[in-house]
């Protein structure tokens, strides 16, 4: 890991990306991708980076041992983590998920129990704490689950038209990454909230600098309309990121 992450607290860098992963921060061309990388590694003094992600932990370790730039802080699991990144391992803040495990409780195994002959839904392969994540088929899916998961206290989100995140009441990207930058003391006049789907819409929504980037997920730019603190992106994925904090204006040297 680069040690020089942590020389400079996050807030006091002068621009902080925040991004979703997958048709975001990996989106796009192999170029457009290392020109993105290759900025933020040349510009750590100024640049923090966090993920703000649906995938897990060990899937942020693994991606950045094999070369993708580790960020300082991460949002993973849908909004459902939160921690820092400590010696190359993705290290939850206890402090900021006691809400998380609260509205929680023991709810995994229910949750599975209920949906367990649900048409159209099959459990992701990957370690759930506060959450359970399925792959969605729409064209079999029996829409019932969604009241299933509702009488339970639990709220469903689909996005993308191929996932079903079941996630406790009122917790998503969005409110999980404006509770870590209330944390960090982050200026979030200068940090940009960046995704493709529907489940990084609670934090493109929030009224920061944010982008979808270009071939975001359709359903995602409609709920965006009239929404003009967002920057709709032409460009793909990693290229998208570039020109929104071009068009905002918010480091100078890109």
């Amino acid at each position: 890991m680069n040690t020089d992450l942590i020389e400079k607290p996050i807030s006091a860098k002068q621009f902080v990306l925040a991004t979703d992963l997958d048709g975001t921060f990996l989106g796009g061309t192999e170029d457009d991708r290392k020109r993105l990388y290759d900025w933020i590694e040349g510009n750590r003094d100024t640049v923090g980076l966090i993920f703000v992600t649906g995938r897990d932990p060990r899937f942020i370790e693994g991606m950045c041992a094999d070369g993708l730039p580790w960020p300082e802080y991460v949002v993973g699991d849908v909004g459902t983590t939160i921690a820092q990144v400590i010696d190359g391992k993705v290290t939850p803040i206890a402090e900021l998920e006691t809400e998380i495990s609260r509205r929680w409780g023991d709810s995994g195994a229910r949750v599975r129990a209920a949906l367990e002959s649900a048409p159209g839904l099959t459990l992701q392969d990957t370690e759930f704490r506060y959450r359970v994540s399925y792959d969605y088929a729409p064209d079999s899916f029996d829409p019932t689950a969604h009241d299933t998961i509702s009488d339970m206290g639990l709220d469903v989100l689909v996005s993308d038209e191929r996932y079903f995140d079941v996630l406790p009441r009122g917790i998503s990207k969005g409110p999980s990454i404006r509770l870590l930058a209330e944390h960090l003391g982050i200026d979030t006049a200068r940090l940009l909230v960046a995704g493709d789907t529907m489940n990084d819409y609670s934090m493109l929504a929030l009224g920061l600098p944010a982008v979808a980037v270009g071939g975001s997920e359709p359903a995602l730019l409609a709920r965006l309309e009239g929404q003009d603190h967002v920057h709709r992106a032409e460009a793909i994925g990693a290229a998208g990121i570039i020109e929104a904090i071009r068009a905002l204006n918010l480091h100078p040297n890109i």
